[in-house]
């Protein structure tokens, strides 16, 4: 089917835009926002919008806590005749400016979630990390690419009949694409630690044994300057009780309040940040395993900052141990 988009000089496959090179149904392109406060935790939202091709729909999902309560909405459309635009139901992504600036808006939703509307303007240059591909028993599980960077967002939302201001908080945006079956995948944790100067940022998957399969990520300064590529990570995290005491053993995700520990990010400039921190959820993902985390968090040579980390999958011997036996 010929589309709109179909008129530029952007084909990569000779086939029309909407078809992808690889049939699996798997197959998604997303956008990713979360925009937390600067300072402390509190109130974090969440936002995707994704096209799915094998299964011609738009989708967006709307998470987060607000007010000390977690929500979740989900809006999907058909393609139609439009596979392109970003926009499922009352919630919609317009690119302003590519990598400069982005418009969101989001209608009513679940659990007192009223709505939002925010502009993201970038505050580092995007990282484009390498392609990652992962096959488990015979099967594409992941094979994708994902551009990671931080910004502000200002605008406002609606909690439980109150519009709350947003300004200069900050966060991560991200755009990937490829194959990614999430209740296949063993282990990834991704982290967005954002700081006073920049963004450390972090993709790391491995197998149910703890056997590193990939690592990607960087240092984003502020102001514009190339990020500096990760070299190595190293962490020691755990799921937390109310107490702040590690969780483990068969259902820890499940039986959790938080996520907390040290991450060591190693630059390839030879530079080393360990970062501490703790923090709470803002999207369990259920029987999926795991999901995102607002962290508050302290590094080595004495910055503060916030940060969202995910850790997810199915089979991993120290998060996931009930499905790595």
């Amino acid at each position: 089917m010929l589309t709109d988009a179909d008129e530029r000089l952007a084909h990569q496959i000779p086939e029309p835009l909407p078809a992808v090179a690889g049939p699996d149904r798997h197959w998604r392109e997303s956008y990713f926002f979360a925009a937390h406060h600067p300072e402390r935790l509190g109130d974090a939202l969440v936002l995707t919008m994704a096209a799915n091709p094998a299964r011609r729909a738009m989708d967006s999902y709307q998470m987060g806590r607000l007010d000390g309560q977690l929500f979740f909405s989900r809006t999907s459309r058909p393609f139609g005749d439009d596979p392109h635009t970003p926009v499922a139901g009352p919630v919609s992504v317009e690119i302003v400016r590519p990598y400069q600036q982005i418009v969101l808006r989001a209608g009513p939703g679940a659990r007192g979630f009223g709505g939002t509307e925010l502009i993201w303007t970038a505050r580092t240059r995007p990282y484009l990390t390498r392609r990652g591909t992962l096959v488990v028993d015979g099967a594409p599980v992941w094979d994708q690419r994902q551009v990671m960077q931080s910004g502000w967002f200002d605008g406002e939302y609606v909690s439980s009949g109150r519009t709350v201001a947003v300004e200069r908080w900050w966060g991560q945006r991200d755009h990937s694409w490829g194959i990614r079956r999430h209740p296949r995948c063993p282990l990834w944790i991704w982290l967005a630690v954002q700081l006073p100067d920049g963004m450390l940022g972090a993709w790391l998957w491995e197998h149910a044994d703890g056997r590193r399969h990939y690592l990607d990520g960087c240092w984003a300064p502020d102001g514009g300057e190339e990020p500096v590529p990760l070299a190595d990570l190293r962490y020691d995290l755990d799921w937390l009780d109310a107490a702040g005491e590690p969780v483990r053993g068969t259902g820890a995700a499940q039986r959790a309040d938080g996520l907390g520990g040290r991450v060591v990010f190693v630059l390839s400039d030879g530079r080393s940040v360990t970062v501490d921190g703790r923090g709470h959820w803002i999207a369990p993902y259920g029987r999926r395993g795991g999901g995102l985390h607002q962290v508050s968090v302290h590094t080595s040579d004495g910055r503060d900052g916030t940060a969202v980390y995910e850790v997810t999958g199915c089979a991993h011997h120290r998060f996931f141990p009930e499905g790595a036996s």
